[in-house]
């Protein structure tokens, strides 16, 4: 009898959930364009609103200051943007300032010039420095010019938890804008954007359970908002041009309220995590920092991360090496450099990620797999790193 196959690749992005797909299922059987003015438009664009109020609740944010988009990544290149809208004006921006392990669509700069971006360094554990943010802010002021600064929230990669919020109060010092990426944290780990003091924070569907190709910016405060990326249209009050998604964006709503009530799950995913890191020969990348309670960065040194991840295919387990955004590169991730990994270390990292469908027998299935997998590529592992 065939086994079922084990998905373990949550933060590639999660299964859809069960209300989310009823969500969808509703709307789709709907009809109506939102911005129509006759009862069919009004009744689209109520479930476009009960959604952005189901989101905004999920990070503690306004429901009126939510912009939906295509996905994260769309979120992402709106907000880097050197021009920036604060209050009545415009702000032009000098700089972009980003952590080192950001996600690439961080990492590509929106649309600030290349010349223009920064890299802020990170310590062994992948978190940022302070320091050397605090010093280049300093550098940049003293010139009379002002940034943009852009961390997330939690890595996708090794689930490592930003300072956020510290790295907000030393941004407003130097008269510096913060977005964070909050994909991967939020669903995982409780979000307040106004604890973080963050301008910007950015989310996506798919990585929570809700569908692909669905996003959102969140607005910190009522002066600052980026400069549009899609013109055309005067949509998600001209901040955002196109028709919207209604199916898409319900089920986004639809999610984001589940995966609120999923938080006190933390603890059980928290002692999952925890147990991967015993298995033989594990070396658990960034286990001195605080990192989402659902996400494990695993090295196997001696073996290859694309070969570990053909191995758990085979054996009916579905995960990833590295960032989804970032597959078919044969290469060392960007993270694991940026975090000063040898590079046979690197090269050997996979990540297991889980969340709202994931049993215990699960995570049993993947230590007995990890097992056999070791011991037929790396025999002298025999023991936990």
């Amino acid at each position: 009898m065939t086994r079922a196959r084990i998905y373990l690749d949550h933060n590639a992005g999660a299964p859809l959930r069960p209300e989310a797909r009823a969500a969808m299922i509703d709307a789709l059987g709907s009809v109506g364009n939102a911005s129509s003015v006759h009862a069919e438009g009004r009744a689209a664009r109520g479930r476009i609103e009960t959604a952005r109020r189901q989101v905004a609740a999920l990070v503690g944010g306004s429901a009126d200051r939510v912009v939906m988009t295509s996905g994260g990544t769309e979120a992402n290149a709106t907000v880097l943007s050197p021009l920036q809208r604060v209050g009545g004006g415009m702000l032009e921006l000098d700089a972009l300032f980003i952590g080192a392990t950001e996600h690439p669509s961080v990492m590509a700069g929106g649309r600030f010039p290349p010349e223009a971006v920064r890299t802020i360094a990170v310590d062994r554990e992948g978190v940022v420095r302070l320091d050397d943010l605090e010093t280049k802010l300093a550098a940049l002021a003293g010139e009379g010019r002002r940034a943009l600064v852009s961390v997330m929230l939690a890595n996708n990669e090794t689930g490592v938890i930003q300072p956020v919020a510290a790295v907000a109060g030393i941004a407003r010092r130097f008269g510096a804008l913060v977005h964070s990426d909050a994909t991967q944290a939020a669903g995982r780990i409780p979000v307040d954007i106004a604890a973080l003091g963050v301008d910007f924070l950015t989310l996506s569907a798919h990585k929570l359970g809700g569908p692909q190709g669905v996003g959102a910016i969140v607005l910190g405060g009522d002066l600052v908002s980026p400069v549009p990326l899609l013109t055309g249209g005067g949509q998600e009050k001209n901040a955002r041009a196109g028709t919207q998604n209604v199916a898409g964006i319900v089920g986004f709503g639809a999610a984001a309220e589940a995966a609120a009530a999923d938080l006190g799950r933390a603890e059980e995913w928290r002692r999952w995590r925890d147990g991967l890191s015993v298995l033989p020969g594990a070396v658990l990348v960034g286990a001195g920092a605080e990192r989402l309670p659902q996400t494990a960065a695993l090295a196997l040194e001696g073996a290859r991360a694309e070969t570990l991840v053909i191995a758990f295919d085979l054996e009916g387990i579905a995960l990833s090496a590295g960032s989804a955004c970032s597959s078919g590169k044969v290469q060392v991730s960007h993270v694991m450099k940026a975090m000063g990994l040898g590079d046979a270390l690197a090269a050997s990292v996979i990540r297991v990620s889980f969340g709202w469908e994931t049993g215990r027998d699960d995570i049993d299935r993947f230590d007995e797999a990890w097992a056999r997998i070791v011991q037929r590529l790396v025999p002298g592992a025999t023991r936990a790193a």
